[in-house]
């Protein structure tokens, strides 16, 4: 089992994705605690967000005290819904958050079902829930589970999963389906630095995504179309408005994941490991075909961007083992479209030329694209745009701590 941890300030945002794909069908609520209903039963985003409100408006210390977790069995432990409530609830029992209010939810719009859980990182004082070495809490916690409950570990699941991710073919069918798990899977899993990055992750499965900017009724807009291609990177049939697969994989997110992405791969220095590997691959290879083989063996695909006469003009590294997307330039120059130009399609002097630059140390360059700011949270924040409900409840919560004062 894989416990995903996302923490941000918005719980209208995380209330409203998940309550979202209750209203089409594709999701239900499997438990809760301490969290009120409707007359009729039935839960509401603002039922909802009264349980939660006392917490957060006694919060005064926490910058993000929302938590939106999602628990991801391995798809062939075939459990019902009465064992994944349990399973969910024994689990935040663990992690410190058994008295905490939360509300438990299944998805099943993709074929592996999964579970999400929204609840709060304060206590009913506004103190903060000890979250000391929380992620290696939980990865503990799920071990003990699977060996508790026999299941499956889906970790090791994931990491094949994901390296043998199927491309999207239009002979097999709902195509819509097809894309929407494929995005969904690759957005939230790995770390890329720009959109051109995240294009070439995709293309590896025979998708492409374009940005759609422009001006609606006054108001400028700001949107992303998906595309399936061919193995040539030809666009194919109709393109799907990011709408269609919810705001997770839309441009808000993924700028978001974008600015994110920059940060886990400067503090887990996650570039060390695949520049070792293309320096060495680089000098022994003996021709594209060789390098693209010895890459595969370190779990690492290239992907060479090439104009018509054949010349190469780009090039992005896909590290599957560390789920990094990386285009050789933030490597330095020796890494770079030109240096493989060079390499593979240059003189002997050339070649010799680009192989000594490989040793060379050099400070990665940064991305020419200038995104866009998002505080929206990947899983728990995808509302875009003002929200009068949302906005009602953050200046009810800021009056309050005036009066405190």
């Amino acid at each position: 089992m894989v416990a995903k941890i996302n923490i941000g300030s918005s719980m209208f945002g995380a209330l409203s994705y998940n309550q979202t794909k209750v209203d089409q069908g594709t999701a239900k609520v499997l438990g809760d605690n301490r969290m009120m209903q409707s007359a009729d039963g039935t839960y509401t985003i603002g039922r909802c967000m009264e349980s939660f409100e006392p917490y957060l408006a006694a919060n005064n210390k926490t910058e993000k005290p929302v938590m939106h977790i999602s628990l991801n069995p391995h798809p062939d432990d075939k459990l019902n819904d009465e064992q994944l409530s349990e399973l969910a609830k024994e689990y935040l029992e663990k992690l410190g958050y058994g008295d905490q209010p939360y509300m438990i939810y299944k998805h099943e719009d993709i074929d592996r079902h999964h579970i999400h859980i929204v609840t709060v990182r304060v206590d009913e004082n506004g103190k903060k829930i000890d979250d000391a070495f929380q992620h290696r809490k939980s990865k503990d916690i799920t071990r003990e589970l699977e060996q508790k409950y026999q299941l499956r570990s889906a970790e090791r699941q994931q990491q094949k999963d994901l390296f043998w991710m199927k491309k999207v073919d239009p002979k097999q069918g709902d195509i819509k389906k097809q894309v929407s798990n494929t995005i969904k899977t690759l957005s939230s899993t790995y770390h890329f630095q720009s959109l051109n990055e995240y294009r070439a992750l995709l293309s590896l499965y025979n998708l492409s995504v374009e940005e759609l900017k422009g001006e609606q009724n006054g108001k400028p807009f700001h949107g992303l179309v998906y595309c399936v291609t061919n193995d040539k990177g030809e666009k194919i049939g109709n393109p799907f408005k990011s709408s269609l697969f919810g705001k997770q994989v839309g441009a808000a997110a993924l700028n978001n994941h974008i600015e994110q992405s920059k940060k886990h791969i400067k503090e887990k220095d996650l570039k060390s490991r695949t520049r070792t590997i293309i320096d060495r691959e680089m000098k022994a290879c003996k021709n594209q075909k060789d390098f693209e083989n010895r890459l595969a063996k370190e779990n690492i695909e290239v992907v060479f961007r090439k104009n018509d006469t054949g010349r190469i003009y780009g090039v992005t590294f896909i590290d599957h083992q560390q789920k990094t997307v990386l285009n050789g330039s933030n490597f330095g120059k020796s890494y770079s479209a030109n240096a493989f130009e060079q390499l593979f399609n240059g003189t002997k002097d050339q070649l010799a030329t680009a192989a000594e630059n490989t040793s060379v140390e050099i400070q990665p360059t940064t991305t020419s694209e200038q995104l866009l700011e998002s505080t929206l949270d990947l899983f728990s924040l995808e509302t875009q745009g003002e929200d009068v409900q949302e906005n009602a409840f953050t200046n009810r919560l800021k009056r309050r701590r005036k009066k405190r004062r």
